[in-house]
């Protein structure tokens, strides 16, 4: 083989060598980037969600601070609820984009959250009907219970943030 025949095969190889580095290196660093662009939207998704939540908790206190009352005021603690169940309507539409960004290990977090909420909501509902019947015989115990409801609740969302921070930190 004379120089010049392996000087264009010795060109070509590395030109080839060249490529396919250029090559793999631009496939990993499009999947960095949509690894990146995937947990920015969980994150904003899990943000979201906490977000109503908070803002839902702080209107179930209200509520639960209404009942507390010596005479609870009706129309009061119905406004409150009101504001509640609108604030209650935004945690489960929040809840549904972190269903839908995943992953499924997140989701079921969610639903220890969605679980706990409904136990404790329901304690409160049935606190509002027992003030609407005027009915105060169960109410020292019904605050218990929804003391209680409402540490569950806390465990599970500081369960939900330790998940979101994993996953959000590409642990999933």
């Amino acid at each position: 083989m004379d120089a010049g025949l392996a000087a264009v095969l010795g060109a070509a190889v590395g030109s080839l060598a060249t490529l396919g580095a250029a090559f793999v290196n631009g496939r990993s660093q499009a999947r960095a980037q949509q690894d990146q662009w995937r947990r920015q939207q969980r994150r904003d998704a899990c943000a979201s969600y906490l977000s109503a939540l908070h803002d839902r908790d702080i209107a179930m206190d209200d509520i639960l601070a209404a009942l507390r009352a010596d005479e609870p005021a009706l129309p009061e603690i119905d406004d409150k609820v009101g504001h509640f169940i609108r604030l209650a309507r935004e945690v489960h539409r929040s809840v549904e984009v972190v269903i839908l960004e995943g992953p499924s290990s997140l989701a079921a977090v969610a639903e220890r959250v969605t679980r706990a909420s409904s136990d404790l909501t329901e304690t409160v509902r049935r606190m509002v009907d027992d003030v609407r019947n005027g009915e105060r015989a169960d109410k020292a115990e019904n605050l218990a219970l929804a003391a209680q409801r409402e540490h569950v609740l806390y465990q599970a969302v500081g369960d939900f943030r330790l998940a979101a921070r994993g996953i959000i930190k590409g642990r999933d």
